[in-house]
């Protein structure tokens, strides 16, 4: 599974305000995206889609920033990489380069071992928690 630039963004993102979750401070887009070399005007676009999805919070103004919008526990990697990540539509082969469906698909074995790695990749970040990922 390969995840793309904005996942990886929201990932750390998210592992910082878990992380800052415990002192209860927010944290901003300049101070996680210089800790991560991250462009500043993307990072601030991931934070504004983890804010729509309702995993982030986020307040204006000074001493504003973002923060964890439940308890960090609570929150599983999955979550995060659901905003970005959408589940591929049913029927959606992960080897036809983007051509959905093929005629092999109930008999292609390479089929089926894709979607089984996906499952379990989709499992693990579920089983995985933003206070564990931080390293609470």
């Amino acid at each position: 599974m390969n995840l793309n630039k904005s996942t990886r963004y929201a990932l750390y993102a998210a592992m910082e305000m878990a992380a800052a979750a415990a002192p209860g401070k927010a944290v901003t887009v300049s101070e996680v995206a210089a800790r991560y070399r991250i462009p500043e005007g993307a990072l601030a676009k991931v934070f504004q889609q983890l804010v729509r999805a309702g995993v982030a919070l986020g307040t204006r103004g000074a001493g504003g920033g973002y923060r964890i919008a439940r308890p960090p526990s609570e929150v599983t990697v999955l979550d995060v990489v659901r905003v970005f990540e959408p589940p591929r539509p049913p029927g959606h082969c992960l080897i036809s380069d983007g051509r959905g469906d093929c005629d092999l698909a109930s008999a292609c074995r390479l089929r089926r071992l894709f979607d089984e790695v996906e499952g379990l990749a989709r499992n693990t970040f579920a089983s995985v928690s933003l206070e564990t990922l931080a390293g609470r």
